[in-house]
């Protein structure tokens, strides 16, 4: 079973959403919460599986919420998916930098909704390639990623290297298997030790250290 919470300050929004999960027998929502700090406080409380949030509340609003939780070492196994009404470049960078696993618009279909939830639940990648693209776009027009290699990554081994590039190009497991004549379970069991080595909560904040720390540049995966 799959323990969720609903954050947003409309309730209408919140019912709605809460409709859709609930029609599934793996997803039970455990609260709800009308703005971010309420969330964060649910959290400890409750500590569900995954967190829908919108980005925009009143008070602490959604990305300060996903800060939050992704600082608190009891709620590392909470999974954060931020919401937003408008699809805005910078909200992607923004929500991934937070901690967040997953950015999705309100107007996402349902199966999309459903199955983002169980792809973040698992921890595997949940920035579709459109997503990954503004990411790359984001960072090729900031000053934030670092312009030298970072020592932290000096932990990973050559083979670790190539496949943290290669989830910073949005590539699944099984692409990354056949990209570097694997099996499907090393390239999991790869990707997880990187997420260990470096830190990194899930795959989404991989692909933002790729970037960050000067493994990859906007533009290039194999630099």
């Amino acid at each position: 079973m799959i323990r969720i919470l609903l954050a947003d300050d409309q309730r209408l929004v919140r019912a709605g959403i809460r409709s859709i999960l609930e029609d599934e027998t793996d997803f039970a929502v455990v609260a709800e919460a009308a703005d971010g700090q309420a969330a964060v406080s649910a959290c400890r409380e409750h500590r569900p599986d995954v967190v829908l949030m919108d980005i925009r509340m009143p008070g602490t609003d959604g990305l300060e919420a996903a800060r939050e939780i992704a600082a608190d070492e009891e709620l590392a196994a909470v999974k954060v998916i931020l919401l937003t009404t408008f699809d805005l470049d910078e909200y992607v960078y923004a929500a991934l930098r937070a901690g967040a696993s997953g950015f999705l618009v309100k107007d996402t279909e349902p199966v999309e909704l459903l199955h983002a939830v169980r792809v973040a639940h698992r921890g595997d990648a949940l920035i579709s390639p459109s997503v990954t693209r503004r990411l790359i776009a984001e960072f090729a027009k900031t000053d934030t990623r670092i312009t030298e290699p970072d020592r932290r990554l000096d932990v990973l081994t050559d083979r670790e290297r190539q496949v943290m590039r290669l989830v910073a190009a949005g590539c699944t497991n099984g692409e990354i298997a056949t990209s570097l004549v694997l099996s499907p379970l090393t390239a999991k069991t790869h990707v997880s030790r990187i997420m260990t080595k470096i830190g990194a909560r899930d795959r989404s904040q991989v692909v933002v250290m790729a970037y960050e720390y000067g493994l990859v540049s906007p533009g290039r995966l194999d630099s």
